[in-house]
Formats: C-alpha cells, structure tokens, sequence
C-alpha cells in the first residue's frame, strides 16, 4: 500500500442532499482528508429529498468539482422527489448505472468504500473494485432488504429469498463491512454467518464546523424541537398526543422540522387533533441557518417508530442533537434507547406512549439543572468520541487492513 492512501467513495447522497447518508459520507470524508488521505467521490446531481436537480448539472452526464480537499464526480440522476417507495427504487437503480461513468476519470484507488444507497451502492462497487483490483468496504446505515419487508413492499418468499441471496453476496464479498450500531453488527453476523471480524461499527459522528461555538441558555419559554428527515420511522402521531396533553402549558411549544413523505400527513393530524402548541417547518434553510434553529432548542425529541429494524439502528440526527448539548427525549425500545441511556444524554420512555413523552418533556422543564446534565453529557460524548476526526482515524484503520490483507 501506498504511503498516502487513496480512497474511492461512491455515495449517492452527498452534501448539498440531506439526511444521514449525505452526513455519514461527508464526515467520513473530512476525516480521511484530516489523516492525509487523497479522497475522490463518485456522486449524484444534488437531489434529495426535493428532486429538484440545479440547472448547472442539467442535461450533463458528468460534472468535477471540489469538496474540501477532495474531488468529487457528479453523475446524472433523473430529477425525480423522493416521494414513494417506487421513485426512490428507480433513483437507486439510475445511480448504480450512471456511478460507473466516473470509472475513466477517479484514476488511482487503493480501497472503494460503498457509502449509500445501502446494498445498491455494493453493485457499482464491484465493478470498481474489478477494475481497479482494490477490496471494498461496504457501509451499513440502513438495513437493506429488512426495511423493504417492514415497508410491505415485499411479501412472497421467494423474492425474499432472493433479496436475501443478493444481500449475503453483499456482505460476503466486500473485505471489511462498517456499519453504524451494534445492532446492526449482531444482525449480519445471526442472520447471513458472516464472520464478526469483518465487521467494524462505526457511528455516523459530527462535524465541528456545523456546530455553534456556543450552547444557548434557556430562556423565556421551553422549546422541545424534532428536526430531520419526515419519515416512516418516526411517530409522529405520538409527539402531537403529547403535546395536546400540555396545551395548557403555554410556556412550551413543540417544533417538528424537515422534509419527507409524512408532511402532509403530519400537517392534517395537527389539524385534527386541534393542537396549537405545534409549529410545522418545512422551510429549506442553509446549515449555518439549521445550526441557528437548533441552538434555539431546549430539549430535542426522537420518536422512533416500532417498525421492525429502524429500532436497530442510530439515526445521524442523535449525535447532532447531542452536540448541541440539549436533552432528548427517545421513544425507544431498542439501540437509540441502548445508547441515550450509556450516553447519560437524555430521557427514555416506550415507543408509542403520549404520556409518557409528555411527562418526561415537563420533568425537563420543571428540571432545568437535570437538562443541562444530561445536555452536557452527550455534548461532552460526542466531542470526545465522534468528531469526523475521530471517526475518519476509525475509518482509515479498517481501509488499510483492508487493504493489507489483500
């Protein structure tokens, strides 16, 4: 292996997308460029989670440009919102094909790490890895098939056999695997035998220079805010039952921020539940803005759905709540709970359960020394811990051992 390791990233979503599969690629990505590493990134057009690709990338197959210090490829994906199960599938399937227009141009590669999307992103990996005869390291945010059978969308046993078939092969052939809990981890190695050394958790982390250079006091009010993607995997019907149990309470106001395929529905049960203690934020901000809107937070909430696997992994919006030295509230009977509680960070209560998400929002309000504790203790976790610093160090271990034992 060479004295400065050359890394090829393909991530679909990569800054300006949103979500934790753009934030885990970019952290990684500034971490390894921390350790002197030379990164290029095989990504699509700008497009999650609206569609709406720019019009300087319009009608190209393949545009250069520069993040930080790496070279970034940008490839052509249909401008098409991440609006239904069946438009994200057909996102995922263009980017398999267009990823491997950059294979002329990412030149020298000592390891391919597939980022996102999840088992999708493992197909132009191979073909990289071929060519360019390097190991892959396959990433894990998400588990993939799994979600699809907690969606629905897949219900016979013989495509699921399949999937499962694909999703082995997946795991199998890559030298090292990264996911992002534990739970993920002891999932890979019970259901597709695949060996725990290969396996090697790291967690999504934080990037410093988004973060404020100061935490907010309280003051007057008490603002409890979720903010991040939209989705399936969040209750949201729970947050608004808590919240109408403390209308009466003027002091506190919910904030629910983001985008995804639940606005709507989360819009007209506000309405229907007859809640006024809400605000629903939409809004496309830039991240100095975002950091801005969070630091104005007192508490933050994630109300994980009990949906099957979501409840095994760490969703990237608990470290940055964390960072912000804030308490969370977590509706959760898995490894986000797992980890609130090891982390001494917030408040955990079970999925689903409206008062006790409101009891435990009013004992943060009633207890602002008990908020401020638990704020600072996942402040101080993250910062010792899940840097993109620390976590590119993790990172660079596992792609020269993967490159080693070639």
């Amino acid at each position: 292996m060479r004295n400065r390791l050359n890394v090829l990233v393909l991530a679909q979503y990569f800054p300006p997308d949103m979500g934790g599969g753009s934030t885990r690629a970019s952290n990684v990505v500034k971490g390894l460029l921390s350790r002197g590493c030379e990164v290029k990134v095989v990504a699509a057009f700008p497009h999650y989670p609206h569609g709406n690709v720019p019009r300087e990338y319009r009608r190209r197959a393949i545009v250069s440009e520069r993040f930080d210090a790496a070279r970034v490829f940008r490839v052509w994906i249909p401008a098409l919102p991440h609006s239904s199960p069946l438009k994200r599938m057909l996102l995922h399937f263009c980017f398999c094909v267009s990823s491997l227009f950059g294979l002329p141009f990412v030149g020298k590669a000592d390891v391919v790490w597939a980022a996102n999307p999840n088992l999708f992103c493992f197909f132009p990996a191979v073909v990289y890895g071929v060519f360019k005869r390097v190991p892959i390291v396959r990433n894990v945010d998400d588990l993939w098939p799994e979600a699809f059978y907690d969606m629905g969308l897949v219900k016979s046993a013989v495509p699921k056999k399949l999937l499962d078939f694909v999703a082995w092969l997946s795991y199998t052939i890559p030298v090292a695997i990264t996911p992002i809990s534990s739970a993920y981890k002891k999932r890979i190695v019970e259901k597709y035998g695949v060996r725990e050394g290969k396996i090697h958790v790291i967690e999504v982390g934080v990037d410093p220079a988004f973060l404020p250079p100061s935490s907010v006091k309280r003051k007057d009010g008490f603002v409890v805010m979720y903010s991040g993607v939209l989705g399936i995997g969040y209750d949201f019907r729970c947050v608004l039952e808590a919240a109408r149990q403390l209308s009466d309470h003027d002091e506190i106001r919910f904030v629910i921020r983001g985008v995804g395929e639940c606005e709507r529905e989360i819009s007209e049960m506000t309405a229907k539940l007859g809640v006024e203690n809400v605000f629903l934020d939409t809004n496309f901000v830039s991240k100095s803005r975002l950091a801005e809107i969070l630091s104005s937070a007192d508490a933050f909430l994630l109300p994980m759905n009990e949906r099957g696997t979501v409840e095994e992994g760490l969703p990237t919006k608990i470290f940055e709540y964390q960072a912000f030295g804030k308490p969370i509230v977590c509706c959760s009977d898995g490894e986000p709970a797992r980890y609130i509680l090891s982390t001494g960070s917030g408040l955990v209560v079970k999925p689903g359960d409206a008062k006790a998400l409101a009891n435990a929002v009013w004992r943060l309000y009633e207890d602002e020394k008990l908020a401020e504790e638990l704020g600072a203790n996942g402040q101080e976790y993250v910062y010792q811990n899940l840097t993109c610093d620390k976590i590119g160090k993790r990172m660079y271990k596992v792609f020269v051992w993967a490159n080693d034992i070639v």
